[in-house]
């Protein structure tokens, strides 16, 4: 099966190097010298304009492009792109003065003043006005430049609004999702509790702190409801870029696992995914840990568009600024860390900032171009030597990875887990849960997709569902057709407790549907405090061949094997001898279900038991060091494999008898090989 994608632009079919370029806040005579510069840093594609609305329009209806004009110009006289932002992230302070209502209302319903960024009303019919005129303009001014090549749509969306428009449009968006029926609503919403129903539309409100915030399911619809908005407003955004560029893709940076905006739905109105990575190497846990956080969130922007490449739109090349920690990379870390979204799918290496800005507050934030204002700093040289690698990469471009493991990571899932009042507070940590169980696989060279709850599974091997407790319409039968069909699921505690609503199933849990297929009956689960422990114990002659003891933590469910089979139990407290782990046969597949928070150990064990039953796909067919990961990206014909040592110290990896061949080297690989600390090698074979 081929997994080949065309180039994010196919007007430039190379991998994108470069950064947030900030002209304006510069005199020209340096505008030169950034040209210069960049040839040396190997960097062809700048992200330009993302917050310049104040120099293009710095009164109503009064446009001043020539600034914009010359930077593009020279960027094409310098082989170099622009990915144009439009600059809605931040207005004017002359339409905040004349507009108030474009400013947010709080959920105290206090009015913000003018300041930062995002601080507009999505629903604001004056605002998003202004912002359609200044993107029209923009785009009928350089929709035929040479230097134009992607759409840089706002930046970092985040935020909602609690004003007047934002109440009205959330009721209206409500009648529209409750067929105009009230009935059915407080049925939903489960009303009648503390007396909540509502008989009258104009009586529902945004939550508020001064007002109803223990309405779970007025607070899920809310979310809801400002991620609509959000996308609508996004949608507006494109609207003239689209009609004037059709063939100029666009994108919007998203933020990792930010909880605010529900990414896998944002994902289907951008042409390519974006995403902004601030890891903090170096400080307070093992780099390779880290590294496999960050793979993880790699992977989820990959998964999003069914494994097209995603654009790593911003990084650092030295230190973040405004984290607890801002320590400097170590010698190789740049190298490592930009490599390891190529890896795991990204087309481009892109960072904050291009030229260290002066004053406010990004002032200390890395960048290529450091105070100092020339290209002889170590930041600079990595930049560089990057730079050269990338341009050895042209056949990656546009390859990805059909992974055999599916992970489900659902924001709506997480909405609702958070929330929720059971199982104590602080932790819940439904993403770290989802993580754990992907670090097996990062361990091993496995790739993985992570998906939402809408996705399609049926072309996977292994399914895992973390800590499912929403279970959305459609959801459970996929899983059952899925199992049915010869897949293999993995369920853990507090999975199929709520319907899309945050309704309770009645009936026994898992509910949806999932209880024949995991075989098991949920009665009710344990929270520790957080220096309890038990134990997990194999079932002598289990049939994954588990032995040993096993630690398990914070949350116990209590279990009735059905028709499951019973694979592990717990050995202490009032339950030792129940279920710890379980496995039905559904149909053709087969189902587990995981009754504990567990340690790595026994993680790591169960999913190398899976993986070795499943013969899942591989980077590489041998065993990898603690902190070396593989991942690979193919076309179907060629493979390309990251081979990345995420610790400060060099390790060794036996590749056998295979022969490959490096892309940084052109040289001929085999046997043994080594990688210095933060070391990285491209294998092609």
């Amino acid at each position: 099966m081929t997994t080949k994608f065309p180039p994010i632009n196919p007007r430039f079919p190379h991998m994108l190097h470069g950064g947030d370029y900030n002209p304006d806040q510069w005199p020209e005579e340096v505008w030169a010298e950034d040209m210069r510069l960049m040839k040396l840093a190997n960097c062809n594609a700048m992200s330009t304009g993302i917050f310049s609305w104040t120099h293009l329009e710095p009164e109503e209806g009064k446009f001043t492009f020539g600034w914009l004009d010359r930077i593009m110009d020279m960027l094409a006289e310098n082989n170099a792109y622009a990915v144009l932002a439009t600059p809605s992230g931040a207005r004017p302070a002359w339409l905040s003065k004349k507009y108030p209502e474009v400013l947010r209302v709080r959920e105290e319903r206090l009015r913000n003043l003018h300041g930062i960024r995002h601080n507009h009303c999505m629903t604001s019919p004056i605002y998003r006005e202004k912002v359609r005129i200044i993107n029209t303009q923009l785009a009928e001014r350089y929709k035929d430049h040479p230097a134009l090549l992607v759409w840089h749509i706002s930046n970092e969306y985040n935020g909602e609004c609690h004003c007047d428009l934002c109440q009205d449009a959330f009721r209206a968006w409500l009648k529209k999702r409750y067929n105009n029926d009230l009935d059915r609503l407080n049925k939903a919403w489960w009303t009648a509790f503390w007396s909540h129903t509502y008989t009258d539309w104009e009586q529902i409100e945004s939550p508020s702190p001064v007002g109803e915030l223990y309405q779970h399911a007025l607070n899920l619809d809310w979310k809801r409801f400002s991620n609509e908005q959000t996308f609508d407003f996004f949608l507006n955004e494109i609207k003239p870029l689209r009609e004037l560029t059709p063939n100029v893709p666009v994108t919007t940076n998203f933020m990792g696992l930010f909880p605010g905006l529900n990414y896998p739905k944002f994902a289907e109105y951008v042409d390519v995914v974006s995403w902004d990575s601030y890891p903090v190497w170096h400080t307070t846990e093992a780099d390779w840990r880290l590294g496999a956080q960050i793979s993880f969130v790699h992977d989820q922007n990959r998964s999003m568009k069914g494994g097209q490449p995603f654009m790593l739109m911003e990084s650092t090349p030295s230190n973040t600024n405004w984290q607890p920690i801002p320590k400097l990379k170590r010698p190789g870390m740049h190298m490592l860390s930009s490599l390891q979204a190529v890896a795991h799918g990204s087309d481009t290496v892109q960072y904050f900032q291009w030229r260290k800005s002066r004053g406010s507050s990004e002032k200390f934030h890395g960048a290529v171009v450091d105070h100092v204002g020339h290209e002889h700093t170590r930041v600079f040289q990595d930049v560089s030597d990057l730079g050269a690698v990338l341009k050895k990469l042209d056949g990656v471009v546009g390859t990805s990875v059909r992974p055999d493991v599916a992970i489900y990571l659902d924001w709506e899932n997480r909405w609702a887990i958070d929330d929720m009042q059971a199982l104590g507070r602080g932790r819940r940590n439904y993403p770290e849960t989802v993580l754990a169980q992907y670090l097996p696989f990062w361990k091993r060279g496995i790739p993985v997709d992570v998906i939402s709850e809408e996705a399609e599974i049926s072309s996977y091997k292994l399914v895992i569902a973390p800590m499912l407790y929403m279970l959305k319409p459609g959801v459970a039968e996929r899983i059952r057709a899925f199992v049915a069909n010869g897949g293999t699921f993995v369920a853990t505690y507090w999975t199929g407790i709520v319907d899309e609503t945050d309704l309770c199933f009645l009936g026994g849990w898992p509910g949806g549907g999932l209880r024949e297929v995991l075989g098991i009956w949920d009665e009710e689960t344990d929270t520790l405090t957080p220096d309890e422990r038990n134990s997990v114990l194999p079932a002598p002659g289990n049939e994954l061949g588990l032995t040993g003891s096993f630690t398990a933590k914070d949350y116990f469910a209590l279990i009735h094997a059905e028709t499951a089979r019973v694979l592990a139990t717990f050995g202490s407290d009032f339950y030792a001898g129940r279920p710890a782990l379980t496995v039905n046969d559904f149909g053709k597949g087969q189902a587990y279900y995981i009754a504990s928070r567990n340690d790595e150990d026994l993680t790591d064990a169960f999913y190398g038991k899976l993986a070795d039953k499943l013969d899942l796909l591989r980077a590489l067919p041998v065993e990898l060091p603690e902190g070396v990961t593989a991942q690979l990206r193919t076309d179907g014909e060629k493979r390309f494999i990251f081979v990345m040592n995420f610790n400060p110290m060099p390790a060794t990896v036996d590749l056998g008898a295979v022969h490959y061949r490096s892309l940084v080297s052109g040289e001929p690989v085999s046997g043994m090989l080594a990688l210095g600390a933060y070391g990285v090698e491209i294998l092609e074979g």
